[in-house]
């Protein structure tokens, strides 16, 4: 699971949100099932040469929203969900959604030309 991990320190976003985010999509893509170990904080902060601290806080929080769970003297596991609650893509999505609308509206672009743009990229992966 570590090598699925990846973050990056000169982007704008938190390196807890980061982990938070990358971890949720690998549940919610199917990536991490329901009773699946996760790595330690320490050894996810080894791996990513961050700050046991920032680790700790992206677990806590998905403690916290359900995601994962946590028993004393034990590794943490990710949580048996039930599908009707799990967040979909399109909502996971949905902050970055905002910003570019934004930035295209701040840029002056027509509506259909982002969509078209969107296909071309689409079309390219």
């Amino acid at each position: 699971m570590l090598e699925l991990l990846n973050v990056n320190p000169s982007s704008g976003e938190p390196i807890y949100r980061q982990l938070h985010d990358q971890i949720v999509r690998l549940i919610v893509g199917g990536q991490l099932q329901a009773e699946d170990v996760l790595p330690s904080v320490r050894q996810m902060a080894e791996f990513l040469a961050v700050n046991p601290m920032t680790v700790s806080r992206a677990v806590q929080q998905l403690v916290d929203q359900g995601w994962i769970e946590r028993r004393r003297g034990q590794p943490s596991i990710v949580a048996a969900r039930n599908h009707a609650d799990d967040t979909s893509g399109g909502s996971l999505m949905q902050p970055k959604v905002d910003d570019l609308v934004t930035q295209a509206q701040q840029l002056g672009v027509a509506l259909d030309e982002l969509q078209a743009l969107i296909a071309k990229k689409w079309a390219a992966k």
